[in-house]
């Protein structure tokens, strides 16, 4: 009898995924599971923007490629804390939210820019400190240092996303913000969700302007 290999993990809709508490060695488990899932996408996110898109500057490439190798690290990190609790990647389903926009943006490096580092990796910033502090107080502060690290890492990320997307516009003769907001609003149809950190999307090159509209966004919808 032939054995079928399943892929894992398994795929399914985000609303499928499962909600655990936080108290439970299983509850943190899925959480950090999810995370790595999100970090090993970001990983073949960063190698498909060095290949998908030819004629750029040589520093473009260079940023990619860091970014990958960022990725792997991270990814590495989470999957040690995931044996470490008694688990591995692959053992909790998980959504390919970000893979599936990385299809939508393959045609257009300028879009890919917009959307995958400034919207949808940008969402890190933003939950990243939340998850912190619920983990801090379920007493798991070896995840909660590993965070740290990639929070940390994933400003850079999400800074050159922003910067070769304004060097993208510039080359077209392109206004950045106006550009930003029109693409917002045809791929993900005005659904953005709040609140948003700050400080942390400024370091990452966003403007106060494109922040006042991020806002505006998430209080219509």
């Amino acid at each position: 009898m032939a054995w079928i290999s399943v892929p894992r993990p398994v795929l399914v809709a985000p609303r499928e995924l499962p909600r655990r508490k936080l108290a439970s060695v299983a509850g943190r488990a899925t959480l950090i599971h999810a995370i790595t899932h999100i970090e090993f996408n970001a990983i073949n996110l960063a190698w498909d923007a060095v290949y998908r898109f030819r004629g750029m500057p040589p520093e473009y490439y260079a940023d990619w490629v860091r970014v990958a190798d960022e990725e792997a690290y991270h990814f590495g990190l989470l999957r040690e804390r995931l044996r470490q609790l008694g688990y591995d990647y692959g053992d909790f389903p998980a959504h390919n939210g970000l893979w599936e926009m990385a299809r939508d943006t393959a045609h257009d490096v300028l879009v890919r820019m917009a959307l995958v580092p400034r919207v949808l990796e940008a969402r890190g910033l933003d939950v990243t400190p939340g998850m912190m502090t619920r983990l801090r107080e379920a007493g798991d502060d070896e995840t909660v240092a590993l965070l740290e690290i990639i929070l940390r890492d994933e400003i850079g990320h999400v800074e050159i996303g922003s910067r070769w997307f304004r060097w993208a516009c510039a080359q077209r003769g392109v206004e950045a913000e106006p550009a930003f907001r029109e693409l917002v609003a045809r791929y993900l149809k005005g659904r953005i969700k709040g609140p948003f950190h700050h400080e942390a999307r400024l370091q990452a090159g966003f403007s106060a302007e494109e922040l006042a509209v991020l806002e505006h966004m998430d209080g219509a919808t």
